[in-house]
Parts: C-alpha cells; structure tokens; sequence
C-alpha cells in the first residue's frame, strides 16, 4: 500500500497587509480591505517559509541572533557610502548605508535600472564589489544600455538568475558590497510550489536576502513593480521589511524625473531628487525650482508660484488653473498634482469666506512639470491661481504663495517658512503672501512679505502691487 501523501496547507494572504487567514473572506480581517486576500500554498515547516531553523549560507557568519545589552549597542551614526550622483544620496538620507536594504518602484521605462546601473559604475570607482542580479534582462541587454550609458563594464558583476537559492549562493562565494536586485517579484524559491510574483514568494524572497544583508553588512536594493494604481505590487509588508522605500515620479514623456522617499529609517522622509534624462542617463537637477519655472509668465492669468518644501529642501513650483463655465449639471473637478478631494474643500471654503462661487463651473488644477505635491501648504497658492482665473486677471508681478486654509478661511502657517522665504528670495522674486505666523523676525533683502490671517485677505494679497 502505497503512503499517504500529506495534503498542502492552504493560507490566504493579504495583498495589502501581509496577514494571514486560513479561510477565504471577501474582507481582510486584519487592516479590514476588501478583495485583497490570495490564495497560496504554505512550505512545509517554518523553516522553509521564514528561513528560520536553517543554516546561514556557506561563507557566511550569523550573528543576528546573539543576546546583547542595549547599553552596549554602539549608537554611532552608520558610515555613509557617496556614491558621487548628489540627488541619488539625498534621497537616500545622505549616501548608501552598509546592511540597508532599499525598495525603489515606478512605471515601466522611467529610468530604475538606469540609474541603479550608474551607481554601481560610481561604486566600482570607489572600490566597492557590487553585484547586479537580473531576472527580467539578460545580459546582453544590460550589456546594451551600459554601452549606451557610456559606462565603463569592466567590473561591473552580473547574473541572470531568478532562483533564490543560486542567488544566495552567488552571494556566499562573492561576497559583494552593494547588490541590485531586479526585481524582486521575478524571484522564486524552489522550497514554494507558488509562481514567481505570488504573495508567498515575494514575502519569502524578501525576508532571506533581507536577512543576509544585515547580518553581513550587504547594501541591497530591490526594484519592485508597480499596480496601474502606480502602488508597489505584491504584499505591503515588502514596504515593512525593507528600510528605504524610493518611488520614481513624473511623466515618461517628459525628460525630468522625481525620485521621491516615502520611507527611510537613515534619513528624512519626503526627501526628493530630481534628475533629467539625458543620452547618457540620468543626470542631477542642482537647482530643479529654476527647471520647474523655466516657462513660467508672471503676466498670464490663473497662474501662481507656490514654495513647496520637499524633505529638507524648499521647492517652487508654478500651480496653474483654468475655471471655465459648465455646460453638464454636474460641473467637473480635475487635479494634477494636487489632492482632488481638497480642491473640493477649498471650493466650498472660497465661497463662504470669499465670496466667490464656482458651483456652475468647471475647475482645472495642475502642477507643473509632473510633481505631485501632498502638503496642505498649497491651499493658498491653489485658491490664488484659481481666483485669478476666475478675475481674468495675472496676479502680482514676481509673487510667490504659500500657507494652508482651514475650514473656517483662516490662513494657518506652513513649516519651515523661513526657509522658503530665503529660496524665493535667492530665485529673484520680489513679493510674497504668506500667512502671518511665518513672517519673517527680521526683513530678507529683496522681498517683500505680506502678512494675512483671512482667506479674503490674501486674495486681496494676490492681485495688488502694494504692500499693507
């Protein structure tokens, strides 16, 4: 009689939180999203499944498990590895980290491997071993665009494979420095009977390379796809293991391109750098505020400068709208770059505190040069830009805005006015409305502030040359 095979175990994983159930519901019963459970079948033992109970790869020397006392753990800042690409090492909190692991996702085509492929060239000039993986290219197509780069290949390690365990074996033998690997869902492990790009594979991928790079001091950055949402595909605990989660910004048809921190434990959240794309690749944008302004006229209606700040670093960016008479009952809103749900709110508080109405006519919102702006201290800018559309008239000349609005049409101040007060200035702009918490103790040479409290106020602001 032949034995009896045991049956699989089946688990289902949420596509958003990473948690588990061992029955099929329409709801995620922990982060409470609907339709995001996966089906996949679960290893046997833990050890297969978390990588845990199994020896560490050969050459390889684990000591993540040793008891310390915190009063002895080392709180020296990590040593930082520039890698010479200014932009790059801005966005990740000041240069590479040794034992950091980092997620960089975005469309396809906008530039991923391209710029991983010239840090690696930057790394080998400082004597750095790093290690390309690729499971989606071969290598004559990397080969290809290095030789478009104008990349030097000679040193430059590189390895078509997308099984976990050779990977992890390569790993053991060379012991690179710096590791790239794109990308993470085409990886698989042979100790899973799930496809490449499963819930289960990502997740178990993810957690053994992640352990490796810390317990041997290995920077490794993974390349993950995104959905049509332009989210990180696959589990949201990827974006908890890692460290650094870096998403690519902008439009593929534009030559400039943002790459924006939304996680990082080594630095500045909301950190941005921005880069053009050249023949020779990527290149950092040193002073991107002159790059967003280059077609900016100060003369055209319903158009603004608002000073935004991104991570550390102030930003001006031209905030254009367009109000137009409606010809449907339902009058459209329509936001780039902007939050549409708050344009609806600061419509509803421009007429009750302004006065001005837009309840039969259709509102455009854009930020120029693809740059997506989340923070409340554009409220100002937006409603100025779409006052002067609706007035047909080009606001002050050389005016920047800045300042959130709140429910009641008071302008509440913005972080770090100072500094952006001080850009403005440095960029040659001669006027500035602001709210009046962040005026300025002591007057910024060339630019006069006018400080306003009322909604109604700084719309006064806006279209006067004089000074109150």
């Amino acid at each position: 009689m032949a034995p009896k095979t045991k049956k699989p175990r089946i688990e289902f994983v949420c596509s958003d939180c990473g948690g588990t159930t061992a029955k099929w519901q329409g709801q995620c019963p922990h982060c409470k999203a609907w339709n995001t459970l996966q089906e996949f079948t679960v290893a046997e033992g833990a050890a297969a499944r978390y990588g845990s109970g199994r020896p560490a790869p050969k050459g390889f020397v684990d000591t993540t498990g040793a008891l310390q006392d915190l009063a002895d753990v080392s709180t020296d800042e990590a040593p930082r590895i520039l890698t010479g690409l200014s932009e790059f090492d801005r966005v990740m909190g000041g240069g590479l980290v040794r034992g950091g692991v980092a997620l960089i996702g975005g469309d396809p085509g906008i530039g991923k491997s391209t710029i991983l492929l010239q840090v690696m060239a930057r790394l080998k000039q400082l004597g750095v071993s790093a290690l390309y993986v690729s499971g989606e290219e071969s290598a004559s197509q990397i080969a290809i665009r290095a030789q478009r780069l104008q990349i030097d290949p000679h040193g430059l390690q590189l390895m078509s494979e997308i099984e976990l365990e050779q990977i992890e074996a390569v790993l053991s033998e060379k012991k690179p420095e710096f590791v790239v690997i794109d990308s993470i869902q085409t990886l698989f492990s042979g100790q899973l009977d799930s496809a490449p790009g499963s819930v289960s594979q990502v997740r178990e991928c993810a957690a053994r390379l992640t352990r490796i790079a810390k317990s041997h001091g290995i920077t490794l950055v993974f390349v993950g796809h995104v959905t049509k949402d332009g989210a990180l595909a696959g589990p949201r605990i990827l974006e908890h293991i890692v460290d650094t989660v870096l998403y690519f910004e902008g439009d593929t048809h534009s030559n400039f391109r943002l790459i924006r921190a939304f996680k990082n434990r080594f630095g500045a959240v909301n950190e941005l750098g921005v880069f053009a794309m050249t023949d020779h690749g990527l290149r950092g944008v040193t002073n991107p505020s002159a790059i967003f302004l280059s077609e900016y006229k100060s003369n055209i209606p319903g158009s603004t400068v608002l000073v935004t700040q991104e991570g550390t670093r102030p930003l001006l960016v031209e905030i254009q709208a367009l109000v137009d008479e409606s010809h449907s009952p339902a009058p459209r809103r329509l936001a780039v770059g902007i939050d549409a749900q708050r344009l609806s709110m600061l419509l509803a508080v421009l007429h009750r505190h302004a006065g001005v109405a837009c309840f039969d006519q259709d509102v455009f919102i854009n930020a120029v040069g693809g740059v997506k702006i989340s923070e409340t201290a554009a409220d100002l800018a937006v409603l100025a830009a779409i006052y002067s559309s609706i007035r047909n008239k080009a606001l002050s000349k050389g005016l920047v805005v800045f300042g959130e609005v709140g429910l009641a049409g008071e302008i509440r101040p913005a972080p770090r006015g100072q500094e952006r007060l001080r850009e403005a200035a440095k960029l040659g702009f001669s006027k500035a409305v602001i709210p009046r918490a962040n005026a300025p103790k002591t007057p910024i040479e060339g630019l006069r502030v006018v400080a306003v409290d009322r909604l109604a106020d700084a719309l006064r602001a806006v279209l006067s040359d004089d000074v109150d």
